[in-house]
């Protein structure tokens, strides 16, 4: 009887390795992953099996009904909200903006008022003060929060404003916040804010996407401020951890109808979240002098495209002069490795700012495996000197620039939840560049035999470590 048992067990994992392997046939993004996924699922089932629902599935389920593609009361509401933004569509007549707002699938518009918030004081100053500014709702998520001084500063805060009768909406999600204590949550939830992890894995049909994580940063006050950018919430951002040192980062805060897009970025997803439709103010309201145009793009395994991706590529594209971008973790896909060199080899200045010191081990050592081939291209890569680097920002020409959440690798192009803010204007270009030479002035630039003269071990393990970039 136990041998019989154990045949139909045997037979029932075969079985659900065949059908995973014909699910990796028609999902997977890229022909190699496919062959990848689909070898280990018929020869290795035991093992290849649980990593596939785990590592494997491309698409986030589920969520596609936020963007009221079967939600009747969703359509209403963004049907409403698309009504009174009308006024204020800038129209893109560039092809290459345009272009922005189809794989945003947003609209660019006029009348917004973009500032650079430059490293953490200045960031949580403006971002506090926006919360202590509140009259109605108050709409916060962050992927990391810690139960530090600066956690503790922000709870008391939100404590405060649902105590004066604003609603208040915290969404965190589960994965960054696993060593968020129960007890912080309890405290914000019995003060009246209402508190939700972005539950990525919610029902039995999603049990498994446990890869996909929310690594959106986004407040929005009375539908009239907000603010998106790079800083999670933690002492460390403020450079006081010292295993980091000081901590650069960029945040952006918004005024002007853009700040709909972002509070339409939190309404879906904490409609996944908890399945309520929360009512909000959709009326934009202008308020800048010298305004500009601004569009929101949202991207994250839910799209039908590649949205970060095929950002990024489109930035690089369009580049005729330079292309400068910051990121953390520098793993990009092909596509993207391929864009920068091309942009290199026709003339465009393309720079790339990285850390020099190492947070994720992996990525870190992942990059080593491919720099080589950039620098031969002629794209001049930089390692940031004081601290940490942690910064998503891209530079086009003197004409447009972006700030967010993105970092360029494949968790931000094809797990991530994320969220850009993309400016094609020539002041805030102008403010950028600014901002980023006073980086490139504390960096230290790559050569070429820096990288090819390290040890033969050393290529070999980055070698390694490339291997597991769809998953870093």
């Amino acid at each position: 009887m136990a041998s019989w048992l154990f045949g139909v067990l045997i037979l029932l994992i075969h079985v659900l390795g065949a059908l995973s392997a014909v699910q990796a046939l028609m999902s997977s993004r890229t022909s190699q992953g496919a062959i990848a996924w689909i070898i280990s699922l018929i020869t290795l089932p035991y093992l290849a099996v649980p990593a596939y629902w785990v590592f494997g599935r491309p698409r986030f389920y589920g969520y596609a009904s936020a963007r009221g593609e079967r939600d009747t009361v969703l359509r209403r509401v963004l049907a409403r909200y698309r009504e009174r933004v009308s006024p204020y569509l800038a129209g893109a007549r560039d092809a290459d903006v345009l272009a922005v707002e189809k794989l945003a699938m947003m609209p660019l518009t006029s009348g917004n008022r973009s500032e650079l918030l430059v490293d953490g004081e200045a960031t949580f100053d403006s971002l506090f003060a926006g919360i202590e500014a509140a009259r109605d709702y108050i709409l916060i998520q962050f992927f990391i929060v810690r139960d530090d001084a600066l956690g503790l500063e922000l709870k008391h805060r939100l404590q405060r404003a649902a105590e004066k009768g604003i609603r208040v909406c915290f969404l965190y999600d589960e994965i960054g916040c696993h060593k968020l204590p129960e007890r912080y949550l309890r405290d914000l939830s019995e003060a009246g804010v209402e508190v939700s992890a972005f539950h990525s894995s919610r029902g039995l049909r999603h049990r498994f996407q446990l890869n996909f994580r929310n690594h959106r940063k986004i407040l929005v006050v009375d539908g009239r401020q907000g603010w998106v950018g790079g800083f999670n919430v933690g002492v460390e951002y403020l450079g006081q951890d010292p295993r980091h040192g000081h901590w650069r980062d960029t945040h952006l805060k918004l005024t002007g109808p853009s700040v709909l897009g972002l509070q339409e970025a939190f309404w879906e997803d904490w409609h996944w979240a908890t399945g309520e439709v929360i009512r909000l103010n959709w009326t934009p309201q202008v308020t800048c002098e010298e305004c500009q145009n601004v569009v929101i793009v949202p991207s994250g395994p839910a799209d039908p495209q590649e949205t970060a991706s095929l950002l990024v590529q489109h930035a690089v594209h369009c580049a005729r002069e330079r292309f400068w971008v910051t990121s953390p973790y520098f793993v990009p896909d092909r596509s993207v490795q391929d864009a920068l060199r091309l942009a290199a080899m026709r003339g465009v200045d393309v720079r790339i700012m990285m850390p020099e010191r190492p947070d994720h081990l992996l990525v870190f050592l992942s990059a080593f495996s491919f720099l080589p081939d950039m620098l031969r291209a002629g794209v001049k890569v930089y390692r940031y000197q004081p601290g940490f680097l942690h910064q998503k920002v891209m530079l086009i020409d003197g004409e447009a620039a972006s700030v967010g959440t993105v970092n360029l690798d494949n968790r931000s192009f094809r797990l991530n939840f994320e969220i850009t803010a993309f400016v094609p204007d020539r002041g805030f270009a102008a403010e950028v560049a600014a901002m980023l030479e006073r980086d490139f002035a504390d960096c230290r630039r790559v050569s070429l035999e820096e990288i090819t003269s390290r040890p033969l071990w050393r290529k070999l393990v980055s070698r390694a470590a490339y291997l597991f970039a769809p998953v870093q």
